[in-house]
């Protein structure tokens, strides 16, 4: 029989991801943490967004992830198929601009916004859940996350070693907010 050990750490990282779940962040709610976009609702932002100006898909998921906070940052595998689905059915066209293709809405995806238009945005029916404290939250997450992949590209060893003790310490004092009482 086959056991699967376990590193020390492991039950840590159960624990907070069991705690993180509870607070409707992580997969238990919604995939990528916190309040989910609705099936369609990539078709409607990238709609919305180029009701607005052109834009490459990239700057598309940038701006959802801006106007809501980090809540919804769409994968490129969720905005450039719909990109191409709403090309085909001729609401959108996109055009290569700086070795990049650049999208903007047609005169009939212009007129499908236009039905839509007091409709609630997007972004706003994926916050409209959220406490602010956890979208600003999932914020400064997402910028720690940035910040701690340069480190692997830009710092030599011993600033790596810094940033590494200060997660870990960061790490304990977490763990110390969530065993205080109340």
């Amino acid at each position: 029989m086959h056991h699967r050990h376990q590193h020390p750490r492991h039950a840590e990282h159960v624990h907070l991801r069991e705690f993180a779940r509870s607070r409707g962040f992580g997969p238990g709610r919604g995939g990528r943490g916190g309040p989910r976009a609705r099936r369609g609702d990539v078709r409607a932002a990238i709609v919305a967004l180029l009701a607005e100006r052109p834009m490459h898909g990239y700057e598309m998921i940038q701006e959802i992830e801006e106007r809501t906070g980090g809540a919804w940052t769409p994968s490129a595998g969720s905005i450039y198929p719909t990109l191409q689905m709403l090309e085909d059915e001729g609401l959108i066209r996109g055009e290569e601009s700086d070795g990049k293709r650049r999208f903007s809405l047609t005169d009939e995806g212009r007129a499908q916004h236009e039905e839509k238009a007091s409709e609630v945005t997007p972004w706003e029916a994926v916050t409209a859940g959220a406490a602010p404290e956890q979208i600003q939250l999932r914020a400064s997450v997402g910028k720690l996350h940035h910040a701690v992949r340069q480190v692997f590209h830009a710092a030599d060893t011993e600033q790596q070693t810094r940033v590494r003790e200060l997660l870990d310490e960061t790490r304990r004092k977490i763990y110390g907010i969530l065993a205080e009482e109340g």
